[in-house]
């Protein structure tokens, strides 16, 4: 029996669903094969992520890495840099670079948890819109354009001013006025999906409808969802370090991006002690620009009609 016949044979006792299975698998292998392709091409797109994940480290080791307690005084006041303190101590005497360190932990928690509440929250109400439509829609979109029509920075200045100023609020009060622009993107990639003759296979062959949207429509729509999101993370670090530097984000002691400029704002550090705001500054600057970069790849390898 030649070799042709015994492959013939062999195919013919392979389950049609698993061959069907084997080829989506495949088709995805490639898809992701073909997004790496593109992103890796993009050489700032590389340079951000290495730079976006080394920050990460830095900020899940802290610990570990700071010469000095972030809080601890010592007798050196506004010292410049030494051997001692690599970029001097504030005007309290802690060491700069211990505070720096946390406070881009701070920084990075921030905007990554906040982006997370905000864009699960934001999907959840694009993917209920687009779906059922109608007075669903009709309710939840009048619902997002209330959120837009609020003076953004105004109403979360007055709201943290009430509540007061901690971690936690800054997150909630960001994510409570940024979910909307998520919901109306989720809102219209559904309208397009959920017309397509797979969801509707899906629906005659009785799917239940979270099935539908977590497995055969919401995988098709992350798309503009991460690089939206990739976006918003450099945002809210943004937002969080002009509330802390306005005195109405992350108080002292605490360490962060924004309240160590916020500790510098006299002419006399501005011009003096550069080192009590420069470096603050340069990782704010550093962050965004890599988080950016990031989002810049992505968008680039996720669009399909790029050729």
């Amino acid at each position: 029996m030649s070799s042709t016949e015994v492959q013939w044979k062999r195919n013919q006792f392979v389950p049609e669903n698993r061959t069907e299975e084997g080829r989506a698998s495949n088709e995805i292998e490639s898809y992701v094969r073909q997004i790496r392709r593109k992103f890796f091409k993009h050489k700032l797109a590389v340079w951000g992520l290495v730079t976006t994940l080394l920050l990460l480290i830095i900020g899940l080791f802290a610990p570990w890495l700071v010469p000095y307690s972030p809080n601890e005084v010592t007798n050196a006041f506004g010292a410049p840099p030494s051997f001692a303190h690599w970029l001097g101590t504030d005007q309290v005497g802690r060491d700069v670079l211990s505070r720096l360190i946390y406070g881009t932990r701070v920084s990075l928690f921030i905007g990554f948890t906040t982006v997370a509440i905000y864009v699960t929250f934001g999907t959840f109400v694009g993917m209920l819109a687009g779906y059922y439509g109608k007075w669903i829609d009709m309710i939840l979109m009048r619902l997002t354009d209330i959120f837009l029509s609020f003076p953004y920075m105004m109403v979360v200045l007055v709201i943290i001013s009430m509540l007061g100023a901690n971690v936690s609020t800054i997150m909630i009060v960001l994510a409570l006025f940024k979910w909307p622009t998520i919901a109306m993107l989720v809102r219209g990639s559904l309208l397009s999906l959920k017309s397509l003759d797979y969801v509707r296979a899906g629906i005659a062959l009785g799917y239940s409808t979270p099935r539908i949207l977590l497995r055969h429509i919401l995988p098709n729509a992350l798309g503009p969802i991460i690089v939206n999101a990739t976006f918003g993370i450099a945002g809210t670090i943004l937002s969080e370090a002009g509330l802390s530097f306005l005195g109405m984000g992350v108080k002292s002691p605490q360490a962060s991006l924004g309240n160590m400029l916020h500790d510098a704002q006299s002419l006399t550090v501005l011009t003096e002690q550069q080192w009590l705001w420069m470096p603050a500054g340069l990782i704010i600057l550093l962050t965004v620009l890599a988080i950016n970069f990031v989002g810049d790849g992505l968008r680039d390898a996720l669009n399909t009609r790029q050729s």
